[in-house]
């Protein structure tokens, strides 16, 4: 597999090896030993599975606090996301900036968000799946979010008029934030 490495420290796109032929192909989409040798978490212990049956669709920002922070890798199996991380990691030289990667069931990239940023995206096609793999359980006692659209952060967004759940749409701007992770 190719690793590349984030602008932002710990982001990881990871492109997987893909054998193809006639019939379609193989690919490995998690190996433990494999991603565990990059830096990743030896155990994820919860998978989860989002279908939006629109384009436009906005997850996020998301993220959960400590003692219950998750690192999640996601890969798209249909559709197309722009997915977005943002690091909120007191002092951290990047603190508050924002990194975007296409994953598509085509490239078929998957990115590792590490404990300490946010996380969303923005479906690209219609009836697009995300699945994700997290190193911590949910908690909804835990449960965070920051506005999708904070001007402080400035994501450049493909969606023209956003699809976002009620939740997502009351999220505070990254100053109102209630975060605890330090760099």
């Amino acid at each position: 597999m190719k690793v590349i490495e984030g602008r932002l420290r710990g982001v990881r796109v990871i492109e997987p090896i893909v054998i193809e032929d006639d019939r379609g192909y193989f690919m490995e989409s998690y190996q433990s030993e494999r991603y565990a040798a990059i830096g990743l978490p030896e155990a994820f212990v919860q998978d989860n599975h989002s279908l939006s049956v629109d384009a436009g669709v906005i997850r996020g920002l998301h993220y959960q606090l400590h003692p219950k922070a998750q690192g999640k890798l996601v890969r798209v199996t249909a559709g197309a996301v722009f997915d977005v991380m943002v690091d909120i990691r007191r002092g951290s030289p990047t603190f508050g900036q924002w990194e975007g990667f296409e994953l598509s069931a085509r490239n078929k990239r998957q990115v590792f968000v590490p404990v300490g940023f946010a996380h969303g995206f923005c479906t690209l096609e219609n009836n697009t799946e995300v699945q994700y793999k997290v190193d911590q359980a949910y908690s909804r006692e835990h449960d965070r979010g920051i506005r999708w659209d904070d001007p402080a952060i400035g994501i450049i967004w493909p969606a023209r008029a956003p699809i976002l759940s009620p939740k997502d749409s009351l999220h505070p701007l990254l100053e109102h934030a209630e975060y605890n992770f330090v760099d």
